[in-house]
């Protein structure tokens, strides 16, 4: 059975650039939609996170504003979330994880990876694995991609370098309110890193194929990335 790890932050807050920590996690619409299109499609589906933690969902995610105004989107993913409590509070342990064993690895985005997937060495290893195999899918949304950062091959070049793909967009931080107090930016680093990042107008549904590897671009972008994942999957079958 075709397999795919959802990697998921276990950071409960982003440590700003004026040293304040701020509440975060994972964003919550990101995972549902991924996890709902993998299951249907019949995928064994498991999750991941550094050292097993049970992940938090990011607060701001269940904001009705980043969920159109829409009451009953939010209740849907808290129910669909509480469904999956038993797993959540059961992942893999990220260090554990082997990438033979895995068909696709999926990173969500919110803030949390900015705080630990940017600097976790095991995501790093996994990647390398997975995306310089060609039957393998890497697939990462909004701030997913920061876990590129952590990825180097054993001369010390950067796996992603020369890759195109997308990601939360400076506009969409400026929009969000954190660009300002922001350690740094995602689009910058990856651009400075030596990624070709592809962006839309801000909340935009995107995505971008290059190979085996497919990003979306923000929260709105983790349906359509699922979807190119499918549609990969079956030419790669």
């Amino acid at each position: 059975m075709t397999s795919v790890l959802i990697v998921l932050s276990g950071a409960r807050v982003w440590t700003m650039k004026d040293g304040t920590p701020h509440p975060t996690g994972f964003w919550a619409v990101e995972f549902t939609t991924a996890h709902q299109k993998f299951t249907a499609a019949g995928l064994e589906v498991h999750i991941a996170t550094p050292g097993g933690v049970t992940p938090t969902v990011d607060p701001l995610s269940l904001n009705l504003g980043y969920n159109n105004n829409d009451q009953s989107n939010v209740d849907a993913q808290l129910a669909y979330i509480k469904q999956l409590e038993g797993v959540l509070s059961t992942t893999v342990r990220l260090e554990d994880a082997d990438p033979a064993s895995y068909d696709v690895v999926f990173v969500v985005g919110g803030h949390g990876p900015m705080q630990d997937l940017a600097v976790d060495p095991h995501i790093g290893d996994f990647l390398a694995a997975m995306l310089d195999n060609p039957s393998k899918i890497v697939s990462a949304v909004c701030h997913g991609p920061s876990s590129f950062l952590s990825a180097h091959r054993v001369d010390g070049t950067w796996l992603f370098k020369g890759r195109e793909l997308t990601c939360f967009t400076n506009e969409e931080e400026t929009a969000a309110t954190f660009a300002g107090n922001a350690p740094w930016l995602l689009e910058d680093r990856l651009r400075l890193a030596g990624a070709k990042v592809n962006t839309e107008p801000a909340w935009t549904p995107h995505f971008v194929e290059d190979g085996n590897l497919i990003t979306g671009q923000q929260n709105v972008s983790s349906g359509v990335a699922a979807d190119a994942v499918l549609r990969k999957l079956k030419v790669l079958a």
